[in-house]
């Protein structure tokens, strides 16, 4: 390829010169020469063969640089969809199912806390309550006097400086915008009778009470004692398999290990039943992740390689014949294809019902699976183990080539300076070519000059010699 480029620029500069020399005969006899053009042409001729060098060379590594990125993002998202399989969360996730003739009752159930499957049966009893106080009407605009108003719930309080010329809503904005208000929410209810200062605890549970003191010059109605219980504060009271439950809270996370129950008003009085099991919708649904994103890698490979499907010519792809690339997707066909040994017998993927396609892809059989989430989960248990299983290998051998400073991160790096340096010969050839261009100008401008002088001496020597017989020359007449 480098002698065939090199003979024909040579043949280009050859035939170039050669309408130069035409050109500069035909300068002397006065026709005009196309410096500009010529020069332009003597200096592409002189330099395409490297520039075209250089331009195909940062387009092959451009176009590699870009394949390469396209597998590194599919390696990525098959290793997110192998986590929950490498770490066993996914296949370990819980389903509630709240039944019964009540409502008003939630659960979730987070097997990470120790949460297991298990049917256990709830009775509420009560649900808390937060604790309300009102106090007594005063009529619109009245005087509450000055002073300092303690406000506390539970053993928690702040204090407030109320001025003569305060109102209840003025109070009432004070508690709520208090920066150490220490869980009391303040409202002013306008009745038949008057204003009434209402003060709810933010927190439920019998030992979360509202507290109020009115202090020296203060009306002494805005003293506990002057108020009246809306919402008395109660804990919860219920019953997981008949053993009993006070909680401050209506979320209860300490009656079941890993389990967090939600009761509201509708379960007073209820029995219900908490039916925790395995979540084979949440197991089925992390395989079937697995199986498409390694497929999604698959088809990415191949349009990088080979593409059988394009047209004729169009079928090789930037990766063609690549060292790395090739040794990603047989070490990932050979993981898939092998075994998984786990306490001396052998797993197989096919036998939970994913199984190993001719075209390297994988498929899944959703009955098999099925089958095994819900008959076989030792099975599927073995086929994913955090040792040795199949997304733990997976994640471990892509690990070598997506983590940074990594196989591709390298192959990257390399890549990006071979640009970087073929940017500085395109550069450097871009000087040259100026440099050329100023000599060829130089010394085509040259030859102009000594041709139009040769021309002028010529005129005048024919006017001399051969001017026939014109007045003034030598052979007039």
């Amino acid at each position: 390829m480098t002698t065939t480029s090199t003979t024909n620029s040579s043949t280009d500069v050859t035939s170039l010169l050669q309408q130069a020399a035409q050109s500069i005969i035909s300068g002397s006899t006065k026709s005009t020469l196309d410096v500009n053009s010529l020069v332009s042409a003597l200096v592409t001729a002189k330099t395409a063969a490297q520039s075209s060098a250089i331009v195909n060379k940062q387009n092959s590594d451009n176009a590699e640089l870009s394949a390469i990125g396209k597998i590194k993002s599919a390696l990525a998202s098959l290793q997110t969809a192998l986590s929950g399989l490498s770490d066993g969360t996914a296949l370990s996730q819980l389903a509630v199912a709240i039944g019964g003739t009540g409502t008003g009752v939630t659960a979730t159930a987070d097997p990470s806390k120790g949460a297991v499957a298990g049917n256990y049966t709830l009775a509420v009893t009560n649900i808390a309550t937060a604790n309300k106080i009102s106090s007594q009407a005063y009529a619109s605009g009245a005087s509450l006097g000055s002073g300092t108003l303690t406000v506390g719930v539970g053993s928690s309080s702040m204090q407030i400086n109320v001025a003569s010329t305060d109102s209840l809503s003025d109070i009432a904005t004070a508690i709520n915008s208090a920066n150490n208000n220490p869980g009391v929410s303040a409202a002013v209810i306008t009745a038949a009778d008057g204003q009434h200062l209402v003060l709810t605890s933010k927190q439920t549970g019998a030992a979360n009470t509202v507290t109020v003191s009115a202090g020296a010059g203060l009306d002494t109605g805005l003293n506990t004692a002057s108020f009246t219980q809306v919402t008395t504060g109660k804990d919860a009271t219920l019953s997981v398999d008949g053993n009993t439950i006070t909680s401050a809270s209506n979320t209860i996370t300490n009656a079941l290990t890993g389990v967090s129950i939600d009761i509201s008003g509708a379960s007073a009085n209820s029995t219900q039943t908490i039916s925790i099991t395995n979540d084979t919708t949440a197991s089925t649904k992390a395989i079937n992740d697995f199986v498409t994103a390694y497929n999604s890698y698959i088809t990415t490979e191949t349009g990088l390689t080979w593409d059988p499907t394009a047209a004729t010519g169009s079928q090789a792809g930037a990766l063609l014949g690549d060292s790395m690339t090739n040794t990603i997707t047989n070490g990932l066909g050979g993981l898939v294809a092998g075994g998984i040994t786990v306490g001396g017998k052998t797993f197989s993927l096919s036998s939970i019902g994913i199984n190993l396609q001719h075209d390297g892809t994988l498929s899944v059989d959703s009955t098999t699976l099925q089958t095994a989430l819900t008959s076989n989960s030792s099975a599927v248990a073995a086929v994913f183990n955090k040792t040795n299983g199949i997304g733990t290998t997976l994640n471990s051998f892509i690990n070598t080539y997506t983590q940074t400073s990594g196989t591709i991160d390298q192959r990257t790096q390399n890549l990006n300076t071979d640009l970087s340096s073929l940017a500085d010969q395109a550069t450097q050839l871009t000087n040259y070519q100026s440099t050329l261009t100023d000599q060829y100008n130089a010394q085509f401008s040259a030859l102009n000059t000594l041709m139009t002088t040769m021309a002028n001496n010529t005129a005048y020597l024919n006017q001399l010699f051969g001017g026939g017989g014109l007045t003034g020359s030598l052979n007039a007449k």
